[in-house]
């Protein structure tokens, strides 16, 4: 089962240093918002509007503020939030990155967060999103693309917890409100593509 964790922390550290990397970049964020905050008396939802909250909305999609659809990632409403998408990064993602190497899964992973944040922009105007989800689902997007075309990497059991997970997913995005579902789909679509081209380029060696 490719998704259970049994790594020491030393040993998820040093096997898997992209993913380390995005959990202290995401948990380390949240902490600064909210301490900086509490020092300048500023909402936590001024701040993250400032540092990066994305936006379909001028001024947000202009060229000058593009590095919002990278910022948004990494910044997180509140701590479930942040606690959701971090368990999801810390227990599902690691596989990925040891198949795919680390530069290649930390592309895949901004890859599907960017382009989550690309189909937000179908949305009315005045939609705000933030948050590592697209990049998540990002990450479930690549593994189906490998249950349905590349079945000896996934054990039966790893396929199954992908399809509840899927399953779980598209109903949490669909009837939970202030859902950004269009981020989610986005997410998906973009690690399912980058993946296939992966496996198109790099077959032999990788996928």
């Amino acid at each position: 089962m490719m998704f259970l964790r049994y790594e020491s922390f030393r040993e998820y550290v040093k096997y898997y240093p992209v993913n380390t990397a995005i959990l202290i970049i995401v948990v380390a964020v949240h902490a600064g918002v909210f301490v900086a905050s509490l020092i300048t008396g500023i909402p936590a939802d001024t701040i993250k509007l400032v540092l990066g909250m994305f936006s379909n909305q001028p001024p947000f999609n202009e060229v000058s503020n593009l590095w919002r659809y990278v910022a948004s990632i990494f910044l997180h409403n509140d701590f479930p939030h942040l606690l959701f998408n971090s368990f999801a990064i810390f227990v599902f993602a690691p596989p990925l990155e040891r198949l795919l190497g680390k530069l290649r899964y930390a592309v895949l992973f901004l890859f599907a967060g960017i382009v989550g944040n690309v189909f937000t922009n179908f949305y009315p105007p005045g939609i705000f999103s933030l948050g590592a989800s697209g990049a998540v689902y990002g990450v479930f997007g690549a593994y189906l693309f490998l249950t349905l075309f590349r079945r000896r990497l996934m054990d039966e059991g790893s396929r199954k917890t992908l399809y509840s997970m899927l399953g779980v997913g598209v109903i949490y995005s669909l009837i939970i409100p202030q859902i950004n579902y269009l981020a989610h789909l986005g997410g998906f679509v973009g690690g399912f593509i980058l993946l296939a081209l992966y496996s198109q380029f790099l077959r032999g060696r990788y996928v």
